[in-house]
């Protein structure tokens, strides 16, 4: 196995530095005791590496943890954001056989702000891509006060990574105040995710930067389980007149199958197959959601991803490239 996958790459493993975690204990407390201080991978390096040591090959590529930063007020956010920042720049310089690159936190409910932050972070920084939210303070992805975001990423040639947020008061029905049975979360971001795949689209985000990588969570959300609905669906409202993808000069699919997607389904073969034969094996990356969404604080996600990676019937060079390949092409890794 070694000789095949000598890298297994990461691309999407959270961690909150421990500067930040005590920023974010001051500014926020109960965030922090929910969110952080029960995952202690997120902050505990020793611990992390324990984890870590267990997989052969194993290295990541860090992004910041949740909450986003923009629960705080603008100003306050941009201090979370570079306090994140450096400390994450700090590890990789610290640990490179441990951490191959950082993924920005941008404050992006002070876009200006937002920018710079992201120059400084690739520039001075050496970062390699950038986190963003979905929704960002309740508004889209393709709201316009965004759009410079994309421009100056997709000049860089780097890429976005999406996270889906949702609150359990946002309620499953308009009847009720709050969702229950975690509804929110096990099914309300996947299909966040979803939405903000479709807003992108549809904007003609993806038309008007056709290089700008996007690389999604969990598999792509919905998307890659409803293709031939997306077809069907979309066909009917051009059928109708629905004018609303009048910009677009290819199919909506096609603009779908340009976004790149993380294998965080927690070890489920068949789903990973249907991810792979969406968009095809350069568009599927290793991540787990370590160390969260696991009670064995990540362990767990990696063993079963590995697992169900292993058990895909495919060729061991496509596997190679879902392990490393694609990781180190789009995030241009210089490894």
């Amino acid at each position: 196995m070694r000789e095949l996958y000598p890298l297994r790459i990461d691309a999407f493993a959270h961690i909150a530095p421990e500067k930040y975690r005590k920023a974010l204990e001051k500014e926020a407390p109960d965030l922090c005791r929910y969110m952080i201080d029960p995952v202690g991978p997120l902050y505990d390096l020793e611990h992390r590496f324990r984890l870590m040591d267990r997989y052969e090959g194993l290295v990541q590529i860090i992004v910041p943890s949740w909450p986003s930063v923009e629960f705080a007020a603008p100003g306050k956010a941009v201090d979370l954001a570079k306090i994140t920042n450096d400390e994450m720049a700090n590890l990789v310089l610290k640990y490179p056989e441990r951490f191959v690159a950082g993924v920005a936190c941008l404050p992006m409910n002070d876009v200006d702000a937002a920018l710079k932050e992201a120059e400084r972070a690739i520039d001075q920084l050496r970062f390699r891509g950038v986190l963003i939210y979905t929704p960002i303070n309740d508004r889209p992805l393709d709201s316009p006060e965004f759009m410079p975001l994309y421009e100056m990423m997709a000049q860089y040639d780097l890429p976005i990574l999406i996270h889906p947020m949702r609150a359990p008061d946002y309620p499953d029905y308009r009847t009720e105040s709050e969702s229950k049975y975690r509804v929110y979360m096990t099914f309300g971001w996947p299909y966040e995710t979803t939405i903000a795949m479709t807003r992108i689209v549809f904007s003609g985000i993806l038309e008007k930067y056709p290089n700008l990588k996007f690389v999604t969570h969990h598999c792509g959300g919905m998307v890659t389980f409803f293709e031939e609905r997306i077809k069907q669906f979309y066909d009917i409202a051009d059928r109708r007149r629905e004018i609303f993808n009048k910009d677009l000069r290819k199919a909506p699919i096609d603009y779908y199958k340009m976004f790149y997607n993380d294998t965080a389904i927690y070890g489920n073969t068949a789903g990973l197959m249907v991810g792979y034969g969406f968009a095809g094996p350069d568009h599927l990356l290793f991540g787990v959601d370590f160390p969260l969404g696991d009670m064995d604080f990540g362990n767990r996600n990696y063993r079963q991803t590995i697992n169900a990676i292993e058990r895909m019937d495919i060729s061991d060079e496509d596997r190679r490239k879902i392990y490393q390949g694609n990781a180190k092409k789009i995030f241009r890794l210089p490894i």
